[in-house]
């Protein structure tokens, strides 16, 4: 037989309750870390769904000024010509002589215009309106006793917005007080 106690056996061999006990505690830690794993993996989720949602808002709203603008440029170069227009139909209008030409380029000049409108273009409406450093650019002051100060007298070049922006500036005459004083806001 064995030189070993038979009580020392006992002890040695595993008991079965402390056996299903440990694996009990092993499969809960298990279990608490899997949890634990899948709330991380739900959050970043969320996270992810959440900075996409705001990816793809930034994108519509950066599409939609785009498109919204996109035309600045072309109608930039194009105010030249509408000006050219309005010296010729100033000057067609002064010599009737010209009544067949000057009847075509007020034509071409409508339709110009209203192609632009279409797109957004609005002229700005500024004589008799008191000068605004938003939408105007004064050229100069000039003494007035018909005008009060700081008002609008003379446009020199129309102003323009697109949509809801000044695109350019109305080149403007203002009118001043006759013994000098300005307009009173810096102009």
């Amino acid at each position: 037989m064995s030189d070993k106690d038979p009580n020392m056996e006992e002890q040695e061999r595993p008991q079965p309750e402390a056996a299903a006990e440990d694996a009990d505690a092993g499969e809960l830690s298990e279990t608490e870390a899997l949890r634990v794993e899948v709330a991380q993996l739900k959050d970043q989720l969320l996270r992810k769904i959440a900075e996409f949602e705001n990816f793809r808002r930034r994108t519509r709203e950066e599409k939609d000024t785009l498109l919204k603008f996109g035309a600045e440029n072309i109608i930039l170069d194009l105010l030249p010509v509408i000006d050219d227009f309005e010296r010729s139909l100033a000057y067609g209008k002064e010599h009737p002589d010209f009544d067949s030409f000057y009847k075509g380029v007020e034509i071409i000049y409508g339709k110009l215009l209203r192609a632009l409108e279409n797109r957004g273009l609005e002229p700005l409406e500024v004589v008799g309106k008191p000068f605004d450093v938003e939408y105007h650019d004064a050229l100069m002051q000039v003494p007035s006793d018909a005008h009060e100060p700081g008002i609008v007298i003379d446009e020199v070049e129309k102003g323009y917005k697109l949509h809801d922006k000044v695109i350019r500036h109305a080149k403007v005459t203002v009118a001043r007080d006759s013994d000098g004083e300005g307009t009173g806001n810096g102009s």
